[in-house]
């Protein structure tokens, strides 16, 4: 499921504001509010994504890039609004059925890696497949073949503090996409890396929407990355 656009000799516009037709979003989200107290976070956010598609948000610290991603992301409600992601209504969905439709179908990677101390690369990495109820040997079969093309299959059985922070940012990554999801959802995901680990990060996204066909939704504040991306998105005081 995806989106098709075709040029439109009338340019009647889309929801984002391009001159498309928009026939099928796989994500979709209109009408989005929220506050905070006496604060007016997003007001009335519509936009569309399509499948593989690989979009950045950008805006001022404060003007509601990572609200919006949450909320995107089932992560935070809206107070008002719809978004929909293949075709669910996912705010329509109960708590219970809420979490295993985030779990299957939404991969996060964040700023901060969170890995858990404890455990080892390839553990961390097989924690949402462990949780949707796979099977050990198959989760870490997978992990081991995302591991090997995120090029830190020789860190499996290290913990995070025996590994760089490129490459606990990439078991992170393998992480995200365990359980093969539809979107995946990106807060600042370079923000804690030195330049080179970021270039070879921003590089991998692309990489990986071509191996695997993940669409990725960006928040980023760096300006390489955001228009790297196939649609760049900037909030201004809550507004698209």
């Amino acid at each position: 499921m995806g989106i098709s656009w075709v040029k439109s000799n009338g340019l009647e516009r889309n929801l984002v504001g391009l001159y498309y037709i928009r026939r099928m979003a796989m994500i979709e989200a209109r009408k989005i509010e929220k506050s905070y107290g006496d604060l007016k976070v997003l007001k009335g956010i519509d936009l569309a994504i399509a499948e593989k598609e690989i979009v950045s948000i950008v805006g001022a610290s404060g003007a509601g890039k990572t609200t919006l991603l949450h909320i995107l992301g089932t992560l935070d409600r809206p107070d008002n609004g719809q978004v929909t992601i293949n075709s669910t209504d996912v705010f329509g969905l109960s708590d219970k059925k809420m979490s295993r439709f985030r779990n299957h179908e939404i991969g996060f990677i964040f700023q901060f890696h969170q890995l858990l101390p404890e455990f080892t690369a390839l553990e961390n990495a097989c924690l949402p497949a462990f949780i949707s109820g796979l099977d050990r040997k198959e989760a870490e079969n997978r992990a081991k073949e995302l591991f090997q093309f995120l090029k830190v299959d020789h860190r499996m059985t290290h913990k995070p503090s025996q590994m760089s922070g490129g490459e606990q940012q990439r078991v992170a990554v393998a992480r995200a996409l365990i359980n093969n999801p539809s979107v995946v959802f990106a807060d600042e995901p370079s923000g804690n890396l030195d330049s080179k680990n970021a270039d070879e990060l921003h590089r991998l996204f692309f990489d990986l929407r071509d191996q695997f066909g993940q669409t990725f939704v960006i928040v980023t504040h760096n300006q390489t990355l955001a228009d790297m991306a196939d649609r760049k998105l900037e909030i201004i005081d809550g507004v698209l």
